[in-house]
C-alpha cells in the first residue's frame, strides 16, 4: 500500500450515533476523579459523561452519578490481542460510543525507525503497515464505523515515540485505509506540530478532520521548554477550542459526538492536577460550549 493509493481512494464514513439524535449535539465529558465526582454531587458542575479507563471499580463509582464513556488503552504497535468479551461488556453496559486506539509506536517496537528525524518513504510504509494491521484487528471485529484512532503527542529528543506516527500524511493514510474515525486530541496535535516544525493550525487541517468523531482538550503549559498537557486551560488555550468548534459547527469537519476535558483523574500525576477549583471555574465554560445550541 502506498500513500497516494489511499489518499486518492477515500471512502465515506458512517457514524454509529443514533439516527434519532441530532448530528449537531456534542456531549461533554471529564476524566473521572473523586474531586470531579464531588463537584457533580454538590451541583457545582454539570457533565454528560465521566470518562474512565476500562476499570470496573472506577466505572461502578462513576455510574452512581453520571453515564460513563470508556477510553481504552490500545496502541497501534506490535500485535494487539484484545479481550473481545471484556470490550463487548463495556460497550453493552456503559455509554461508550467507540472503541479507540492510540496511533503510537515506541522505538522498542520498531528500532529501525528514526526517532528525531523524518523517515524515508519506505520507512513510512513500514509504519503504516504496522498501525493499519492493528486498526484492522479492531475494525474487522466491531466494524470500521465503531472504531476511532487518536493522534498522540511527539516531543523531540524525548525518545518515547517514533517520528512517523505523527506525520499528518501517515495518520491520514492509516485512518482512510482502515475506514475508521478520528479522535482529535487538540493538545497532542499542538505538541506534535511544534516538534515537526509545522504551524499548528496547518498541521491539524492536514489530519483527516472530515472523519472527526471525538475531541479531547486540555490546557497546554510550558514546563521549562517542555510542552505539557492534561493541565488547566490557559487564556492562550481557549482560542484553540473556539477554532476547532467553529470548524465543526460550520460543517467543515466531521461531527464530534463528545468533547472530553482530560483534566484530573487518579494516579500520581493526575492526583496532583485534580484541583476542584480549576474544575469549578473551567468546566461550566466547556459544558456551555458543547450545549450552546440547545
Amino acid at each position: 500500500m502506498f500513500l497516494h493509493q489511499v489518499l486518492f481512494h477515500r471512502k465515506k464514513f458512517k457514524s454509529p450515533i443514533s439516527n434519532h439524535e441530532s448530528p449537531s449535539i456534542m456531549k461533554f465529558a471529564i476524566n473521572y476523579s473523586p474531586q470531579a465526582a464531588e463537584l457533580v454531587r454538590k451541583g457545582r458542575i454539570e457533565v454528560d459523561y465521566f470518562k474512565t479507563p476500562p476499570w470496573p471499580d472506577m466505572i461502578a463509582e462513576a455510574e452512581k452519578l453520571r453515564p460513563v464513556a470508556v477510553h481504552f488503552d490500545f496502541r497501534a504497535e506490535g500485535l494487539i490481542q484484545p479481550d473481545w468479551a471484556s470490550i463487548e461488556g463495556f460497550l453493552a453496559h456503559t455509554e461508550t460510543a467507540y472503541v479507540n486506539i492510540h496511533l503510537g509506536v515506541r522505538p522498542t517496537e520498531m528500532p529501525q525507525q528514526p526517532i528525531n528525524s523524518p523517515p524515508t518513504p519506505q520507512q513510512q510504509e513500514e509504519v503504516i503497515e504496522v498501525m493499519l494491521a492493528n486498526l484492522q484487528t479492531l475494525t474487522s471485529y466491531f466494524g470500521a464505523e465503531r472504531v476511532i484512532a487518536e493522534n498522540i503527542p511527539f516531543r523531540l529528543n524525548e525518545n518515547s515515540e517514533i517520528w512517523a506516527i505523527v506525520e499528518p500524511e501517515v495518520i491520514s493514510v492509516v485512518i482512510e485505509a482502515a475506514d475508521c474515525g478520528l479522535l482529535l486530541d487538540v493538545s497532542h496535535a499542538r505538541i506534535a506540530a511544534q516538534s515537526l516544525g509545522m504551524e499548528p493550525h496547518a498541521y491539524i487541517e492536514a489530519l483527516p478532520v472530515k472523519r472527526l468523531r471525538e475531541l479531547h482538550f486540555t490546557g497546554l503549559h510550558n514546563w521549562n521548554g517542555h510542552a505539557m498537557d492534561h493541565l488547566p486551560v490557559l487564556e492562550t488555550d481557549w482560542p484553540w477550542l473556539d477554532w476547532v468548534l467553529e470548524k465543526v459547527n460550520r460543517g467543515e469537519w466531521g461531527q464530534a459526538h463528545m468533547l472530553a476535558f482530560e483534566y484530573g483523574g487518579t494516579g500520581e500525576f493526575f492526583q496532583r492536577f485534580s484541583d476542584p477549583e480549576v474544575m469549578a471555574a473551567q468546566v461550566p465554560q466547556l459544558y456551555a460550549a458543547c450545549h450552546r445550541d440547545e
